[in-house]
């Protein structure tokens, strides 16, 4: 696979940052805002442990030494549960200590702050072989068809292709783009329909309807005045 397409692939993960450095995080979530679809910034353990539960995450990049726990005990967490997300890890000065510690992570990277654009980016294309070579662009519904982010594909439970839609796979997509976040219905119309303003609600009610026939009806969650959510197997 080019590097243009896996350029592609970087724009639609999201990444966790950890850094208790507010300068340093502003200034490197300003860099991977340009390169990923969303960055989930924050700057101890416990934010971390929340914004990991709460959302959708492809990708881990943390500094070592936070105040309280440090970056490689978050890491030691999530590595209990999940194996293979692909996490970088980040500090200020070579510790042989904490290298030695942190091999036992399977980790994408270990770097050494400062960070410049390019080595940024170059972590972040081995991070997306990672994922490649773990088959992580696949989501799984609850009713057992399976959606390939890569290949746009939707499977049922016996691999077969089910058809979607032009409008239907825009839905698909954006919902999972923004499954971290409950998601408006006029955001929704403006992301579907050249003139949102001219669609009815019924519309956009029939085309969630038919995709929810494809991927099951608990799958879109609708909270009632507000939009629609994405459910999909972790």
């Amino acid at each position: 696979m080019d590097k243009h397409t896996k350029n592609t692939i970087l724009r639609d993960l999201s990444i966790l940052y950890i850094e208790d450095e507010e300068n340093i995080r502003k200034n490197i979530t300003a860099t991977l805002e340009l390169l990923v679809f969303k960055v989930f910034a924050v700057a101890s353990y416990e934010k971390a442990i929340e914004a990991f539960n709460l959302n959708k995450i492809d990708i881990i990049i943390s500094d070592i030494n936070l105040q309280g726990k440090t970056g490689l005990d978050f890491c030691k967490e999530i590595r209990v549960d999940n194996l293979v997300i692909p996490i970088v890890l980040l500090t200020a000065h070579l510790d042989t200590n904490y290298l030695l510690d942190a091999t036992k992570l399977k980790l994408v990277d270990y770097l050494i702050k400062p960070i410049d654009f390019k080595t940024l980016h170059n972590v972040l294309i081995k991070c997306v072989d990672e994922l490649l070579v773990q088959n992580m662009f696949k989501i799984k519904f609850m009713n057992e068809t399976e959606f390939d982010i890569n290949m746009k594909v939707l499977l049922n439970n016996k691999k077969e292709d089910i058809k979607l839609t032009s409008n239907e796979l825009l839905l698909l997509e954006y919902l999972i783009k923004n499954s971290y976040r409950v998601v408006p219905h006029l955001e929704i119309k403006t992301k579907i329909w050249e003139k949102p303003e001219e669609v009815s609600d019924s519309a956009l009610k029939n085309l969630l309807n038919k995709l929810r026939k494809k991927i099951g009806k608990e799958a879109i969650d609708n909270i009632s005045g507000v939009g629609f959510r994405l459910i999909y197997q972790h």
